[in-house]
């Protein structure tokens, strides 16, 4: 399957030092890593074990990566333990190949304190098996009226860069201004849910013919294009970063193309189902396709794609967002918005832009990798693998076809839209500062090599 098989995991002796043989770095050609102390120490010929406390792993016909790095995911924790805890999306990213993830602050309570992105940033690195950088709230209580502490966070332990009410937009232009003035003091970026509520409500699918067709009340293009425009223009005043979370139509595309061309500091990202999926499948009435911003148009997707093959889309992110059954397996209108997407994002870029040679492995690593690490302030992260680096890394077969199985998700629930869909692509080995998270395609112990 796609997805790992689950496994518990048996804890060995951490080797002193762990020998990569035959990987292929970002397509360029194969090449032997040795790593010790998490670092990667030596390089193809120079590469050679001392000690008998070494372990060596064959990395022969794989793709190797810098460890992929998350700019947005929703952990639930706390409050929603019934769906993801920080554990359960960990086991997820590492299966997934990422070594770092940002845990929005949707939660309950809202993580708008010091307090509270410290104690989800200790859980991440208690499990050890991925980074986890939490997110800070925008406003408090996600309400959109108070500016939450931004200061107290950036200076808590968490060391938070990024700040969002994802889930809901920062609608109020005083806010949002305020914000971004902010976060330039300390090198921030406010990440925005672009989306205004008030062409919005009661919204459930893309607004089109066929939400028409549906009877569903249609979610309009200029909802997220008007808001895009407005913060475009506010971090130009500003002169701050401004980031825009899922990007779903060709019009905010665009948009982000004018920012850029006027030296505005934007940057965008789009999730793997949107650079996929098409508002069709709200035709099935089934919520697991329900999704916030909704499956757009096939001119849309192609849009989005061009964007990010021609980098004014900056980064994929998942905007991973585990529900319960209850949740998804109702109604559409009843259901909640959201997909999964932490162990199925390489898989899909593979089959969106690898394969129909919009991207080729650089470009990959930049979007999944590089450019993430650098929005998130993430400097650890993001690295090319070479000697003197932290061994973040992510290896994967690019030619096997496998089954995506929701049985076989290490996630907490199983809302997922690629189940018992054919992908390309599967993880093989995730190594998270130098240590095995993902061996052979299973979870390793928790934080040790194997």
């Amino acid at each position: 399957t796609c997805c790992l098989p689950r496994k518990e995991p048996t804890v060995t002796d951490h080797p002193t030092q762990l020998l990569i043989t035959g990987l292929n770095i970002e397509g360029d050609g194969q090449t032997d890593l040795l790593i010790e102390d998490g670092v990667i120490i030596a390089e193809g010929d120079q590469a050679r074990v001392d000690g008998a406390h070494a372990h060596t792993l064959d990395a022969d016909g794989l793709i190797a990566l810098p460890g992929l790095v998350d700019l947005h995911t929703h952990l639930r924790q706390p409050g929603k333990q019934d769906a993801e805890t920080v554990e359960s999306a960990s086991r997820a990213a590492a299966a997934g190949g990422f070594t770092c993830v940002h845990a929005m602050a949707n939660t309950l309570p809202v993580a708008d304190t010091a307090s509270a992105v410290e104690q989800i940033w200790w859980m991440g690195q208690e499990i050890g098996l991925t980074e986890v950088r939490p997110v800070g709230a925008v406003t408090k209580g996600l309400e959109g009226k108070h500016m939450a502490a931004l200061g107290a966070m950036a200076n808590s332990r968490a060391q938070v860069r990024v700040f969002s009410d994802d889930g809901k937009c920062v609608s109020d232009p005083v806010l949002m201004r305020r914000a971004l003035e902010y976060v330039k003091s300390f090198g921030g970026v406010v990440a925005q849910h672009a989306q205004d509520p008030g062409l919005t409500e009661g919204s459930q699918m893309n607004e089109s013919e066929l939400s028409g067709e549906l009877g569903m009340t249609g979610w309009p293009a200029v909802a997220e294009e008007s808001v895009i425009a407005r913060d475009i223009l506010l971090a130009q005043h500003v002169g701050s970063r401004l980031h825009v979370c899922h990007v779903s139509t060709k019009g905010s595309v665009e948009l982000i193309r004018w920012g850029k061309r006027m030296g505005v500091n934007v940057t965008a990202e789009a999730t793997p189902h949107h650079l996929f999926l098409t508002e069709d499948l709200a035709a099935t009435y089934d919520p697991i396709y329900k999704v916030n911003p909704p499956l757009r148009s096939r001119e849309d997707v192609d849009a989005v794609r061009e964007g990010l093959a021609d980098g004014t889309i900056d980064i994929v992110a998942t905007d991973h967002a585990p529900h319960n059954m209850e949740e998804k397996d109702c109604e559409w209108q009843a259901g909640a918005f959201g997909m999964l997407g932490l162990e199925t994002a390489l898989p899909i870029i593979i089959e969106t832009m690898v394969k129909p040679g919009l991207m080729d492995w650089h470009d990959v690593a930049r979007v999944l990798s590089r450019t993430p690490a650098r929005i998130g302030l993430v400097d650890h992260q993001g690295l090319s693998l070479t000697v003197g680096n932290p061994a973040n890394i992510t290896l994967v077969d690019p030619t096997v076809r496998v089954r995506v199985n929701r049985s076989d998700l290490h996630s907490r629930s199983v809302n997922t839209p690629y189940d018992g869909m054919d992908v390309t692509g599967r993880i093989i080995h995730t190594i998270f500062n130098g240590k095995v998270t993902v061996r052979d395609g299973a979870l390793a112990a928790e934080g040790t090599a194997q």
